[in-house]
């Protein structure tokens, strides 16, 4: 377990790195990509998002949703990633709503700093963040 301390310029800095970005997003799109075909089904987004369990809690806090919330929910946003309607999320346009979601996240920092704890092997893109500013100040200090 491990803790790292982000701000909204960490995670800004972070989807600026576009090699970065696309690097790390398309690594999270092909571990959620069940089947392999490119894509992402419905089935698969929802098990991606049910893994990271963003809906279900509440700052760590398990809070009460009926099943029908939940597929509503989970509906709403599959549409959300599916901009052009056509029934499955290609990469690029799960790229860009991680994006989009990414640059909320900075907006709702600010420059507030967070602590985040992180289990070992977490790969989520707030830690990539955090690992992509911790790169930048060890080259800066061994300069």
């Amino acid at each position: 377990m491990g803790v790292v301390i982000i701000d909204g310029s960490t995670v800004r800095d972070f989807v600026s790195d576009e090699a970065q970005f696309k690097k790390s997003v398309d690594e999270r799109f092909a571990a959620f990509d069940l089947n392999n075909d490119g894509v992402l089904s419905r089935g698969e987004l929802r098990k991606a998002f049910e893994s990271m369990r963003l809906l279900e809690t509440h700052f760590g806090i398990d809070v009460a949703t009926t099943p029908d919330q939940l597929s509503q929910l989970y509906d709403s946003i599959f549409e959300k990633f599916d901009c052009d309607r056509s029934g499955t999320v290609d990469v690029e346009e799960f790229r860009a709503e991680m994006k989009k979601i990414m640059l909320a996240i900075a907006d709702g920092l600010g420059s507030s700093p967070i602590q985040m704890a992180l289990e070992d092997g977490d790969e989520n893109l707030l830690k990539r963040a955090a690992d992509l500013e911790a790169s930048k100040s060890n080259s800066k200090a061994s300069s």
